[in-house]
């Protein structure tokens, strides 16, 4: 019976032996063709591409890890028009969820598909909760109508979502002067948004992406872009940024700006500023910011002081030894220098003040006559070692410099001496005031404001340092003039002064500069303090545009000042001086 049936077996093997050479033969021979490198390249055009991957942004936090600035998952809507069949239904269900123009969605859904044109792109940036309803809408449309039949019938047939990374925000209009905002375009602007933009973005890589899904494990991992540590802490902004908008509500102002900075470390705790925006619709912002207005004030709108800045003329001039505290001065309310005469800000006489007096009732005739003791050269080097007239290198871009005119330039004169003494004539950033403060409330070392406390790469955290920007004055001549102001709010009562606490402080009230002069009812009110005395944890800013209730700063910018401090002894902990300080 084997044999019966042997040759057949013996055919068989012959047969498929002779099929399997042939094929062997044949695939030597197409390989090895002229024609094998035109199929190959033909492979390789179809087995992927060559793309360009762009790191996920990098992370903004506070000083304790709360997350100000990260990504979210968006939506790419689309519609694979082969599969399309009521294009009305999508075109009404994106304008209802998304907002999308109905008859832009209608067209480009309605098209026929073909050899160019398989996919068309009808919606972008759609959240995830748009994206579930769409879904849902689906849903219910293919329960109600299922097995009809019908070109008329309600369907979202053919809808695609693509999902990709967008920047968000969410505290929304928290610090977001600080942060400044992401493009869709994926460009960082303003703020360390901007200042940071390449370390945040991280750095992109052209890799080859095959089509073949079950190579995907072969796509390299793209690092992150690095992340940032910021120096301010959310819950002293988020105080800060409600006592501002209080105070502009109860003032009538027009704008204001409130700073807090760690004298000893630059460490920027809060900067509040107005107006500010919802970070997730930077595109209101040309409605936020009409013309000019400034993103940042603390950093970017320079303007005349006014008295506060009467703290640095009395701090080169009681360095320098012209003055001393008990040094007298005759007030009859007036003093002339380089042709004007300067009189007070009530155009009162004061008689023999000493020149705690001086600073106690702030007399712009007394500081325009110690800056003429002190003599133009000196009194400019001083503001220039304060840092005036210079950028103070705080990590936010759009930073300003200011206007320190000096001797030598084609628009100082020598009455300028004078009204610079008391913050007139010249422009300053608060900002910049508060580097130069920091001088006074740190034993003369004065730091750099900064904002950037860590930068977080590769699982590494890399934290930055306190720098000294300079010693402007000696430690000698900050702890008199610091006990000075102290000693000055605590005698009038100051409405600065906070309970359990001594503040060294200063109030400023500025005319504002017009096409025609100094108007007579339009002023900048301004606080600078810090605390406590003995060994000061805080530094405040505090400014406030155009006040209507009253212009002085005494009255306006003082009790904000006070309020802050209040929060902020509390949030940092700090004892008062009684519990704090041992006898």
């Amino acid at each position: 019976m084997i044999a019966e049936y042997s040759w057949r077996y013996t055919t068989l093997g012959l047969l498929m032996t002779t099929a399997a050479s042939f094929i062997i033969i044949q695939m030597v021979r197409i390989q090895t063709s002229p024609q094998a490198e035109v199929f190959r390249n033909q492979g390789a055009i179809y087995a992927g591409s060559w793309q360009t991957i762009q790191p996920t942004r990098g992370m903004i936090y506070d000083r304790w890890g709360n997350l100000l600035a990260g990504s979210t998952t968006v939506y790419e809507v689309g519609v694979e028009l082969a599969y399309v069949k009521n294009p009305s239904t999508i075109a009404l269900a994106l304008n209802a969820v998304v907002g999308s123009d109905y008859s832009s969605v209608f067209t480009a859904a309605s098209q026929p598909a073909s050899k160019t044109s398989v996919y068309a792109v009808l919606a972008n940036y759609v959240t995830e909760e748009q994206k579930a309803r769409l879904e849902r809408f689906a849903e219910e449309m293919e329960a109600a109508y299922f097995g009809e039949q019908g070109a008329e019938l309600p369907s979202l047939a053919g809808l695609r979502y693509t999902p990709h990374l967008q920047r968000s925000y969410p505290e929304k209009d928290l610090a977001s002067n600080v942060l400044g905002f992401v493009s869709r375009e994926g460009k960082g602007y303003f703020g360390v948004e901007e200042k940071f933009d390449d370390l945040l973005r991280g750095t992109a890589r052209v890799v080859w992406v095959p089509s073949d899904p079950s190579k995907v494990e072969e796509l390299p991992e793209i690092p992150v872009g690095a992340g940032l540590v910021l120096t301010i802490d959310r819950e002293i902004q988020a105080e800060v940024e409600s006592i501002l908008d209080q105070a502009l509500v109860r003032t009538g102002s027009e704008a204001g700006t409130i700073v807090v900075m760690d004298p000893k470390t630059g460490e920027i705790l809060a900067m509040s500023t107005t107006p500010r925006l919802d970070l997730n619709e930077y595109w209101r912002y040309a409605d936020v910011y009409p013309g000019t207005t400034p993103f940042n004030r603390a950093i970017s709108k320079a303007y005349e002081p006014g008295s506060v800045f009467k703290v640095m003329t009395m701090a080169a001039a009681l360095d320098q030894g012209t003055v001393t505290p008990s040094t007298t001065f005759l007030d009859t309310g007036s003093i002339e220098i380089g042709g004007i005469y300067i009189r007070n800000w009530n155009w009162g006489a004061w008689g023999s003040q000493d020149m705690l007096g001086c600073m106690q009732h702030s007399l712009n005739v007394c500081l325009a006559w110690v800056a003429k003791e002190l003599g133009a050269n000196s009194f400019y080097g001083y503001m220039q070692d304060f840092g005036f007239g210079r950028l103070t290198g705080i990590e936010l871009a759009g930073e300003a410099t200011g206007r320190l005119k000096q001797p030598g330039d084609s628009d100082w004169y020598e009455a300028d001496l004078a009204t610079n003494s008391f913050g007139q004539g010249l422009s300053a950033t608060p900002v910049q005031m508060v580097m130069a403060a920091s001088a006074i409330a740190n034993d003369g070392k004065m730091v750099t404001p900064r904002i950037l406390k860590a930068v977080i790469d590769k699982g590494r955290q890399y934290d930055t340092s306190p720098q000294i920007a300079g010693y402007p004055i000696s430690a000698e001549t900050a702890r008199t003039l610091s006990e000075m102001l102290a000693i000055s709010l605590e005698i009038e009562s100051s409405s600065a002064l906070v309970e359990g606490y001594r503040i060294s402080g200063k109030t400023g009230t500025a005319e504002i500069p017009t096409p025609t002069g100094y108007s007579s009812t339009l002023t900048h009110a301004s606080f600078v303090g810090w605390g406590p005395v003995d060994d000061p944890r805080f530094l405040v800013y505090v400014w406030l545009e155009k006040p209507e209730i009253s212009p002085w700063g005494s009255v306006v910018a003082a009790p904000v000042f006070q309020e802050v401090v209040e929060r902020l002894v509390v949030q940092l902990d700090l004892p008062p001086d009684h519990k704090r300080i041992i006898p």
